[in-house]
């Protein structure tokens, strides 16, 4: 198991999507070398200047590339400082560096947090190998000795617990994206299996009334025209959308009906009230399920997460083009965060795969507001 292990974190690749330089990296090299140049400055018990012109460099400058280039930052940080200390030892100069130099606690921080499991460890050899190094070139006593490979193993475990962390994060996200995909398919599957049964039952009907009744068969072919155009609108959102190969009960979806269900009597708290404006004719199924799930999820997060809510508002309303679902609640907004989980994450998933707009976050006077913008057509990007 242990070798499985060591295996394991030996092939881990680089995360993806290192960030480069930014802003706050030039800012943070800025105060290093007001830092550095107040030392050299005010103390006097410094190691040789030329030495001291060779260290602060090689720290200060890799800071710039250590997310995309985590071992070369930090080869050459504590390759030079290596360096540095073995002409120190060999020359017998006496004096310190500079406390700047701490600042490579940051690129043993950004080696396990960026680079691979391979260029981790190379990079850890070259840590540990100067860090013995310095030891001798500066005489500590063991405590000391101790409190520095402490703080550098500290700042290379912070690393890599960040790392792993933000990897469970994305993995639990794409899960929740996974599954609101696959629920909208499902959804979309028994819309397209509905459509079907009925062209198959107005064929049959057109049969057999053909002979005698040709207006009537005219009629059925109308109808069955009408039901294949829905029909080929709904495949087209099912090819949009992933699904994983899993049993599927033909059930019927919810729609626009079932919205209005999520109205309260004012008996409970928060109240719910529901308000439908507008045209909802021929509207999608597949959009109709949506604005059902969104409204729902948002009560859902309102009634656990809206303090002193007392009113919750769903308004749907439809025009020519789209439907607009707007949830209020009244809420108190002090501390007021996001829902936990991934709800919002599946939320917007589920707009953003039927070609809408989603938004969540605190209303400007007060609570929370959802807000979601739907295509009549439910048409995928």
């Amino acid at each position: 198991m242990a070798t499985n292990a060591l295996r394991s974190l030996w092939a881990e690749p680089r995360p993806a999507n290192a960030p480069g330089r930014r802003p706050r990296d030039w800012a943070l090299v800025a105060v290093l070398s007001c830092w550095s140049l107040l030392e050299a400055v005010l103390r006097q018990d410094l190691a040789p200047r030329p030495l001291l012109l060779l260290a602060v460099p090689a720290v200060l400058g890799p800071l710039l590339w250590r997310r995309t280039h985590p071992l070369v930052a930090v080869a050459v940080s504590f390759g030079t400082l290596t360096v540095v200390d073995i002409v120190r030892i060999l020359t017998g100069s006496q004096g310190a560096l500079l406390n700047s130099i701490s600042a490579a606690l940051i690129l043993a921080y950004a080696l396990f947090r960026w680079g691979s499991g391979r260029e981790a460890a190379g990079g850890l050899g070259a840590i540990l190998l100067w860090l013995a190094l310095t030891n001798i070139a500066d005489t500590t006593s063991l405590a000391d000795s101790v409190a520095a490979y402490g703080f550098f193993l500290f700042a290379a475990a912070l690393g890599a617990a960040i790392r792993y962390h933000t990897k469970i994060l994305i993995r639990d996200i794409d899960q929740a994206k996974a599954r609101e995909r696959e629920q909208l398919a499902r959804e979309l599957h028994d819309t397209v299996a509905h459509h079907v049964s009925g062209i198959a039952i107005q064929a049959q009907a057109g049969r057999a009334v053909a002979a005698s009744r040709p207006e009537r068969a005219v009629e059925a072919l109308a109808v069955i025209e009408d039901a294949a155009t829905r029909t080929l609108t709904e495949l087209r959102a099912i090819v949009g959308v992933l699904r994983d190969t899993q049993d599927t009960e033909f059930a019927p979806q919810p729609g626009m009906a079932e919205v209005e269900q999520l109205a309260t009597d004012g008996r409970t708290r928060p109240c719910v009230e529901v308000t439908l404006s507008g045209e909802f004719d021929g509207l999608s199924p597949a959009v109709g399920a949506a604005v059902y799930r969104l409204a729902q999820e948002s009560v859902t997060n309102a009634r656990r997460h809206a303090r002193q809510a007392t009113q919750v508002t769903v308004a749907v309303t439809g025009d020519a083009d789209h439907v607009r679902l707007t949830i209020d609640d009244d809420g108190s907004a002090a501390g007021r965060r996001a829902p936990a989980g991934y709800g919002l994450v599946g939320m917007r998933e589920r707009a953003s795969l039927l070609g809408g707009t989603f938004h969540a976050g605190p209303a400007a006077e007060r609570g929370w507001r959802v807000e979601a913008v739907l295509p009549r057509t439910g048409t995928p990007r």
